[in-house]
């Protein structure tokens, strides 16, 4: 009788989780965690994208700046002719703008272009001096030697009425599968 009797029966209950609630609780937010990783991806890539915008503004600003100083544009290599001249924003090109001593076309080694070490997702000079964006793609970059304000600029070769153009050549690296996310990708000056 006294098993029946509810002031006999023990009134203390387990406070502790199953191993059931506890698998439950582990897989919501393993699923949560899953969601919200392509928003972050989303939004660093955003961000990435810009930065590479800022980049390509700055280069095309530091030239501008070098015309303004010297009256001509820089030459992209050492064999540079006179005329329109398409090529990467290289190591002959950020040593001049970046106020090199010695270099013969800034003589007066005036800074135009602060430059960093490539950091990944940020971008900067590599090793060998080239000017990356975030994803390791060399910018690209059309100046107009002829002075006629027209270059030929950007991944379609578009006519701008511009003397100097920056862009970035979209990456095709594992981590951009698709042409949208290259496209995406895409930064210029002139935009």
């Amino acid at each position: 009788m006294d098993r029946l009797n509810p002031t006999t029966t023990n009134s203390k209950k387990s406070t502790a989780f199953t191993l059931v609630e506890l698998l439950v609780v582990i897989s919501i937010i393993a699923i949560l965690a899953g969601l919200s990783f392509p928003a972050v991806n989303g939004a660093l890539d955003s961000a990435k994208k810009t930065h590479a915008k800022s980049n390509a503004v700055q280069i095309a600003a530091a030239v501008s700046a070098y015309e303004m100083e010297y009256g001509k544009l820089p030459p992209l290599t050492a064999g540079s002719s006179s005329s329109d001249s398409t090529g990467d924003v290289g190591s002959f090109l950020t040593e001049i703008l970046g106020g090199a001593s010695g270099n013969a076309n800034n003589s007066r080694t005036v800074t135009f272009l602060e430059t960093s070490s490539y950091k990944k997702g940020k971008g900067g000079t590599n090793s060998s001096g080239d000017y990356l964006d975030p994803w390791g793609s060399a910018y690209k970059i059309a100046l107009d030697h002829s002075y006629d304000n027209s270059i030929s600029g950007g991944t379609n070769s578009q006519t701008l009425r511009k003397k100097v153009g920056v862009w970035n050549v979209p990456s095709t690296h594992s981590d951009s599968p698709s042409t949208g996310a290259q496209t995406k990708r895409y930064a210029t000056s002139w935009d």
